[in-house]
């Protein structure tokens, strides 16, 4: 093996005719299905992954380094970075490495520390550097290539599970190599995984004649067998024979593990200079060799030269980097273990001591850390606070362990766990939270503290909607509080336990005290509590222009909570204010999932029902990368009502079956009534009325905040299925809430022409249904309008008045612009069934198309043409007024609708569309 080479997973190869670099015997059928992956990807096939899989020394790295090689030759622009193992809790690392290095570099330092200031924000950084390499992408093909990422700091790995189904539709090229253990990321329909399996027979012999010549003695071979198919030991093997001329059989142990023979030879003050390097990383500077050493770095001159000159480290410049990871852990393993912990708490000491950040101390604590240690209990718990935003996974996993090296009766106990429940909660992970903070209790601390740990556990206990024991516990903790902002984040959680029950004068009561205490305490997290709980009161009382003070007020203060203002404000049917609001939030990195839930409500009331569909899938898409499904239940009960709109029944079963598993696997009270609204309409379509009629009654009755939140928008189509069900009490005492409502809101076109419209449908009375029409024609929501005037149209010509005509037109134009197709079937039949005729009966005889150009709805046809035209996910979603995820959601459609995988192939078929003489006008 040559000495010096950072990938140590080849030897030089005289006789390797055809192959560009050394080491990639034996993987000829890899390497080609590389280089057909490099050239799909450039010829325009879109973007893929390429995985490769193997242990340590199996030859990972030179295929990639040959790929990277061959991408190059091809002019692609290359990232090539690798992923270290000690720095793995420093936010996009991995990914750095690679990508600010080239020539030109794949990112601009402008544009890395314009991420890294939003690091806080996954989704909004992922998003903004899917934007960069798109924007790379769209003037020459992109490979990111990544060594060991197993070591893959927590952010990037993040980036990679999310980015190469972002820009599945541009060439860019995603090259992985890492341990045999699955990865969390890279995975989907264009994933190559090419698992390295040990060498044959063959190739070794092959291997062997590149060393050593054609003459390659018997014996040889025999000892080849003890690297068991691995190239790299084969090759320290082989270059040790080189070495001594072949003369004398080495044991087979002592060629396995070949670096120990060049270890025994060392000085004594180099084999300690390599086993501190092998503490600190397969990389590391000369600065911390040195510190930890206890020597200057000037005077490590003898040291390092021998252990370059020895193959064992190679010198980069900046830092010193063992040749192959299976050096360094074979210098590692000759530690005793209680001298890889000293040196692993030295190193940590010393890092911080040198001032460096708690993130470069913390993997070393990891590994040396023992009960007591005081020190790492405090730089655990600061690493934690400082990763709670960027990973909270990883940081309640620092928490955890930094409680469980506090000393069992130490005072200290308690703010540490604290700290825990937090981040655990932070992490999604709420029982075992829960039970952290109980484990602390039980442990009788004094009455302050008591306080202070129900007051965390209160977010725990939100999540797991045990709003019972919410209550109970609040209580409980306010007899005991004296601090002021405790008190004030004690009552705010009060009040939001409260907002779910059935006494919301009571909590509205609860929910101004906690907002007067905040502010005498000048607690900002106790006020942001308090009026999100007033919010919720008021939106689940039915008194929508105090859900709107309030929720102004809370987004006004704190811009996170504009979608919560958004939804209120859609409520009073103020949707021109709605848009503006979300056209500032435009590129806000805050919660980008709940703005687009925010967004597909909108377009829910606007009667966009494609649009709305795209936004919920998006939202739930994002959800989904955060692994924060809070949202799922309520998403997918509207994609359901979409599909009961459009006919589409087994599209609604579908999403039924996912909410029926979301309510089992995470009982919310919230989502128990929308699941069973929902179940009440499946039920009712399928003809099951009596069964869908109890399904709305059991809601009105077991979820009391269902009572005013069914009246927006859904109160006219559960009076139908009251009155459809024979349940007439409930029919009446569903319009009688509806006319409460309305008059709770008389400023509501929506909440007035849904109460005249219900009350119409109980008394059969034309002359109400009239007046909701005439309402609803003030408002801006065309369906509720479209319903009214089909029950109108419907009465009048059971009355054979003639004005029934243009009510049922008007009623079948608006469903058929909204895509309403199971409805627009139901008003066109209603003539022909009182004429005594046949009528075409609906629920889903259309079904749309599913594959090709008339499978498109008319806003991904409006994305395909941008997208064709040259246009970015980011521009073309400028030119729309969406959000670039959206835009991406139905760019994942289009190409699922029209089987293609790039934007090279889309516009092909957007140009023959238009040669086919389709305009858009015509959709």
């Amino acid at each position: 093996m040559t000495p010096g080479r950072p990938d140590g997973e080849g030897v030089a190869t005289p006789g390797s005719a055809g192959l560009s670099r050394p080491g990639l015997r034996g993987r000829e059928a890899e390497l080609e299905r590389l280089r057909a992956l490099v050239e799909a990807v450039r010829d325009g096939e879109g973007g893929a992954v390429a995985s490769l899989r193997g242990e340590p020394g199996i030859g990972k790295t030179v295929l990639l380094e040959e790929t990277v090689s061959i991408a190059r030759a091809r002019g692609f622009a290359v990232s090539h970075g690798r992923a270290e193992e000690l720095h793995e809790l420093a936010p996009l690392a991995s990914l750095a490495s690679g990508l600010l290095h080239g020539d030109p570099p794949l990112l601009s330092s402008t544009d890395f520390a314009d991420l890294a200031g939003h690091h806080d924000q996954r989704v909004w950084l992922v998003e903004r550097l899917a934007q960069l390499i798109e924007e790379r992408a769209a003037a020459t093909p992109v490979l990111v290539a990544i060594d060991d990422v197993q070591w893959a700091d927590p952010l990037s790995r993040f980036a990679l599970g999310v980015l190469p189904a972002r820009l599945l539709s541009s060439p860019v090229l995603w090259l992985l190599a890492g341990r045999n253990a699955p990865e969390p990321y890279g995975q989907g329909p264009r994933t190559t995984t090419l698992p390295l399996r040990p060498l044959s027979g063959t190739a070794l012999a092959a291997l062997a004649r590149d060393v050593l010549g054609e003459d390659v003695p018997e014996r040889v071979a025999r000892l080849l067998d003890g690297a068991a198919g691995n190239p790299f030991l084969a090759s320290e093997m082989l270059t040790g024979i080189a070495a001594s001329g072949g003369d004398g059989p080495q044991p087979p142990e002592r060629l396995v593990l070949g670096v120990r023979d060049r270890l025994a030879g060392l000085r004594p003050d180099t084999l300690h200079f390599l086993r501190i390097g092998s503490v600190l990383g397969r990389a590391f500077t000369l600065a911390d060799a040195a510190a930890l050493c206890g020597r200057p770095a000037s005077g490590l001159g003898a040291e390092l030269d021998e252990a370059i000159s020895t193959g064992l480290l190679h010198d980069e410049g900046e830092r010193l980097l063992f040749r192959h990871d299976l050096l360094r852990q074979a210098v590692y393993a000759d530690l005793t273990p209680s001298v890889r912990r000293a040196l692993h708490r030295e190193a940590a000491s010393r890092l911080v001591a040198a001032g460096r950040s708690s993130v470069d101390a913390v993997p070393h604590l990891l590994k040396s850390a023992e009960p007591g240690d005081l020190e790492a209990v405090g730089l655990l718990g600061a690493a934690a606070t400082d990763m709670i935003a960027v990973m909270p996974e990883r940081a309640a996993d620092l928490a955890t362990r930094a409680l469980e090296l506090v000393p069992r009766h130490a005072p200290m106990m308690f703010d540490v766990g604290e700290r825990a429940v937090v981040a655990l909660t932070r992490a999604g992970r709420y029982t075992r939270a829960r039970d952290t903070g109980d484990a602390l209790l039980a442990r009788r601390p004094p009455l302050e503290v008591f306080a202070r740990l129900q007051c965390v556990l209160g977010d725990t206990l939100w999540h797991l909607d045990e709003v019972h024991e919410l209550t109970r516990r609040s209580t409980a903790a306010l007899a005991a509080v004296t601090d002021p902002v405790v008190r004030a984040r004690l009552t705010a959680r009060l009040a939001m336990a409260r907002s779910r029950g059935r006494d919301l004068g009571a909590a509205r009561e609860t929910g101004e005290r906690a907002l007067a205490e905040a502010e005498r305490a000048g607690d900002r997290e106790a006020r942001v509590l308090a009026l999100w709980a007033l919010g919720e009161i008021a939106l689940n009382a039915g008194d929508c222009a105090a859900a709107v003070e309030h929720h102004t007020a809370l987004s006004v203060f704190d811009t996170a909570f504009l979608p919560e203002e958004a939804v209120a404000r859609i409520h009073t049917d103020d949707f021109d204010t709605v848009r503006r609001l979300l056209g500032t939030a435009g590129d806000a990195p805050l919660r980008p999932a709940m703005l687009i839930w925010a967004q597909g409500t909108l377009n829910m009331g606007l009667g966009r029902l494609d649009d709305a569909d795209a936004d919920f899938v998006t939202a739930e898409r994002l959800e989904a990368d955060l692994h924060v499904p809070g949202n799922l239940v309520n998403i997918r009960v509207n994609r359901g009502l979409l599909a009961m709109l459009r006919g589409d029944r087994d599209a609604a079963r579908e999403h039924l079956d996912v909410v029926r598993a979301a309510v089992a696997a995470r009982p919310n009270t919230g989502n128990h009534a929308a699941h069973q609204y929902f179940e009440a309409v499946v039920a009712d379509a399928g003809g099951d009325h009596a069964a869908a009629a109890e399904l709305v009654r059991s809601a009105q009755r077991d979820h009391p905040l269902l009572r005013w939140r069914l009246l927006r928008p859904h109160v006219v189509q559960a009076v139908g299925i009251a009155l459809r069900g024979g349940d007439r009490n409930l029919a009446e005492d569903l319009a009688a809430q509806a006319g409460e409502h309305a008059a709770r809101n008389p400023s509501v076109p929506t909440a007035r022409g849904a109460a005249a419209h219900a009350a119409g449908l109980v008394d059969a009375d034309p002359g109400l249904l009239e007046r909701s029409v005439r309402v609803l024609l003030t408002g801006p929501r065309p369906l509720p309008l479209a319903a009214a005037s089909a029950d109108l149209g419907r009465a009048l010509l059971t009355a054979g008045d003639p004005a029934a005509a243009p009510a049922l037109a008007r009623a079948h134009d608006i469903y058929t612009r909204a895509g309403a197709d199971a409805e627009a079937d139901r008003v066109r039949a209603d003539p022909e069934r009182a004429a005594g005729r046949s009528g075409r009966r609906t629920g889903g005889l259309r079904p749309r198309h599913g594959q090709g150009w008339d499978a498109l709805t008319a806003s991904e046809r409006k994305v395909a043409r941008l997208i064709a035209a040259g246009h970015t996910n980011r521009s073309a979603a400028e030119a729309l007024v969406v959000s670039p995820h959206t835009v991406n959601t139905h760019l994942a459609s289009i190409f699922r609708k029209l089987s293609v995988r790039s934007r090279v192939h889309l516009a092909r078929i957007v140009l023959a569309e238009g040669d086919a003489g389709k305009p858009p006008a015509a959709e």
